[in-house]
């Protein structure tokens, strides 16, 4: 997939779901197109160590957790025993064939892949080092910076041991401890959490916030929250780690918190979930006009372009929701705009997903937000004790909410905790692209019995005539 040219009309550096969209994008627009990663494929953090095998080990933790708990229906399973070895070839294979399936097509669509590190000469000039030391240059009319995030570490903790993980080192599923410490109570700590917990490790999450998932809506928190204490050890909220020091067979971790039985406790592995850094140092940004913010992300317009006219910038390093589908959307507009097209990144709703279970999904406008902002909504919540589908798969714990402009009616965000909402979620993210109102969403005829119809159903509540609800509505 490499070739020695020395000149294109647009690099890519990073091969990530914001890298190799923008790529593909620009090369189906008539351009040609080198697109750059240190992976043999493309893929990026996304595909070889985030959303893809962890989505798979997640699957694994369901099928584990739905035998579990088969019994509440009279069915009862022998304890399954786990082959982690298959467990890891399996993960592994899934990854394997979707990075193997983006290498083809950008054969298929003549993007020249080059496998290497690039950093800035200047503007239009790229040095690009193998991993075995060769150096190249790459001439470019135009550069779309797409180099992803890594894991953020504890800021006032150092301790160097095999023991203490991140994200990635965790999702290598190298053995299963017998107990584990999750430092953050964030959508990566609470995923991986429930992966460790599946496979019976005692998991412990600690969180210096008073809640889980920080930031989030807490009527959909309270749900998640409920259902994870059957599931993990201990939750520990308004907690921080303020020491660690490696022991034999083990991390000894000290807390510092309000109420603490045990303020220092031992465990087999710590895996450190405190968000993520953007991948804009070892650049050479400075050889170029680009400017950074003081966290490290580069600086954009609506277009993604960057300070510097020939460098746009996207994904995680440009800011914003560190998500892969994000990122996607922002490499499609910064290739049209090379192209010449008068577009911009600017959605009404940005769905994000936990899948953690049950999922939490959200878009557009959150309660949270819209008493920060000190706006006035109408809020809507159907509970899922009264849909007939969440019945049929036990899972009743579940709530769909809809927010809308209390003088119009418009859609102004959804909210969804329950099986499922990460798929549900987009109908919410249409409704608020297309400027929906909730009486066009209730006009929609949903499929019975689904869980879809939640989404119809909270809509009915805004105009108090839900079918399942009896909530009149108040003048």
């Amino acid at each position: 997939m490499e070739n020695d040219q020395n000149s294109t009309h647009v690099a890519v550096i990073g091969a990530g779901p914001g890298g190799y969209a923008a790529a593909f994008m620009a090369a189906d627009l008539g351009m040609k197109v080198s697109l750059i990663d240190t992976e043999p494929n493309p893929g990026g953090v996304c595909l070889y160590r985030g959303c893809i095998p962890s989505k798979a080990l997640l699957h694994v933790a369901k099928v584990l957790t739905d035998a579990r708990e088969a019994k509440e229906w009279g069915i009862t399973f022998a304890e399954p025993k786990i082959d982690l070895e298959l467990l890891r070839n399996g993960k592994d294979s899934v990854v394997q064939k979707m990075t193997d399936g983006l290498g083809q097509l950008c054969k298929a669509r003549g993007v020249s892949f080059i496998r290497g590190r690039a950093s800035f000469m200047d503007s239009t000039t790229l040095q690009i080092t193998s991993d075995r030391g060769k150096e190249r240059t790459l001439q470019c009319d135009f550069t779309i910076l797409a180099p992803g995030s890594r894991p953020a570490t504890l800021p006032d903790v150092y301790l160097e041991s095999p023991r203490l993980m991140n994200s990635t080192a965790a999702l290598q599923l190298n053995d299963i401890p017998k107990n584990m410490l999750i430092v953050g109570g964030g959508y990566i700590g609470l995923e991986l959490g429930i992966v460790y917990a599946s496979l019976r490790t005692q998991v412990t999450v600690v969180e210096m916030t008073p809640s889980l998932l920080p930031g989030t809506d807490s009527d959909l928190v309270k749900i998640l929250a409920k259902r994870v204490q059957t599931m993990i050890h201990a939750i520990l909220l308004n907690t921080k780690v303020v020491d660690m020091k490696e022991v034999k067979g083990g991390i000894r971790v000290k807390f510092e918190g309000p109420g603490l039985k045990t303020p220092e406790q031992n465990f087999e592995k710590v895996l450190v979930c405190v968000g993520r850094k953007p991948n804009s140092s070892g650049l050479s940004l400075n050889s170029t006009k680009v400017e950074v913010d003081k966290h490290g992300f580069v600086k954009v317009d609506e277009q993604r372009r960057t300070t510097d006219p020939k460098i746009f910038a996207i994904g995680d390093v440009a800011g914003g929701p560190l998500l892969a589908h994000k990122a996607t959307h922002e490499g499609r507009v910064a290739a049209e705009v090379i192209a010449g097209h008068k577009v911009a990144f600017e959605p009404r709703a940005i769905p994000a997903v936990v899948f953690t279970d049950p999922e939490v999904a959200w878009c557009g406008l959150t309660e949270s937000q819209a008493r920060q902002e000190g706006r006035t909504v109408k809020v809507a919540r159907f509970p899922w004790g009264a849909s007939g589908r969440a019945s049929t798969l036990h899972r009743s714990d579940g709530m769909t909410k809809i927010i809308t402009n209390p003088e119009t009616d418009q859609v102004l965000g959804v909210g969804i905790v329950g099986p499922g909402a990460g798929e549900l979620i987009s109908e919410g993210a249409l409704a608020i692209e297309m400027g929906a109102s909730a009486g066009d969403v209730r006009l929609t005829i949903h499929p019975h019995p689904t869980l879809g119809e939640t989404i119809m159903e909270s809509a009915e509540m805004i105009f108090g005539h839900s079918t399942h609800v009896y909530r009149p509505k108040r003048d």
